[in-house]
């Protein structure tokens, strides 16, 4: 998700109002698929993993929410008091804690600010949407290589020898980005790495060739800021 420094300056006042900070331990949930909804939050410090737990038991992750990201709005002016996903912390840090019943009345007081806060809700539809697409359309081996491209736009560096991954994942992290297995992953990984179109030192992945990835899935050249994970 856009983080707030990206956001419209009418869309920051959103956050004038914060009730407490929380910290946040690595290894534990923020919040939990089921649980009571009446707070949202501002990701001071550390990273989230938003995620869904699928009727088979998998676990499918929709984003990783860093410093400035926005977590819990999907419970706005609805009419579930239960939190619709899983946020489990994979980075210790600090959230800024907002109580949904103030920001419902701050939006529904400011018409330009709630206008504003449509626009921003319609991009990350549009971020999930075009991520279910390629889930869909391209199989396993296409939700991989999506999954790669919309990393390296979020927390990719480039060097000279491509671009590198800043963010550690594993095989199983990645896999739940994709909806599939471990054993899935690892082959398609390695069968990627004896291409040389990535490589992998300690964890971390340097994508080579990510034009490759963009041909093998149709890559449609969404703009950059709708192919991200976060």
């Amino acid at each position: 998700m856009q983080s707030v420094k990206e956001m419209p300056v009418t869309l920051s006042h959103l956050f004038d109002t914060v009730h407490h900070i929380k910290k946040i331990e690595k290894g534990t949930f923020l919040f939990q698929e089921g649980s009571c909804a009446d707070e949202l939050f501002i990701v001071q410090s550390g990273i989230l993993q938003i995620s869904k737990i699928i009727p088979d038991g998998r676990e499918l992750t929709l984003r990783m929410c860093s410093k400035g990201d926005f977590v819990g709005e999907l419970n706005l002016f609805s009419p579930s008091s239960k939190y619709l996903l899983s946020a489990r912390v994979v980075e210790s840090g600090e959230v800024a804690v907002i109580m949904k019943d103030v920001l419902e009345e701050k939006l529904s007081q400011n018409l330009s600010l709630s206008f504003e806060f449509i626009k921003w809700m319609s991009l990350q539809y549009r971020k999930t949407q075009t991520k279910f697409r390629d889930l869909v359309l391209h199989g396993k081996k296409g939700a991989l290589y999506s999954t790669l491209i919309r990393i390296s736009n979020s927390y990719g560096i480039k060097t000279n020898k491509g671009i590198m991954i800043e963010l550690p994942l594993t095989n199983q992290e990645l896999a739940n980005f994709c909806g599939t297995s471990r054993e899935v992953v690892n082959r398609l990984l390695s069968d990627l790495r004896k291409a040389g179109i990535i490589s992998i030192d300690k964890g971390t992945i340097t994508i080579h060739n990510i034009d490759y990835l963009k041909r093998e899935i149709d890559c449609e050249d969404c703009p950059i800021e709708i192919c991200k994970v976060d």
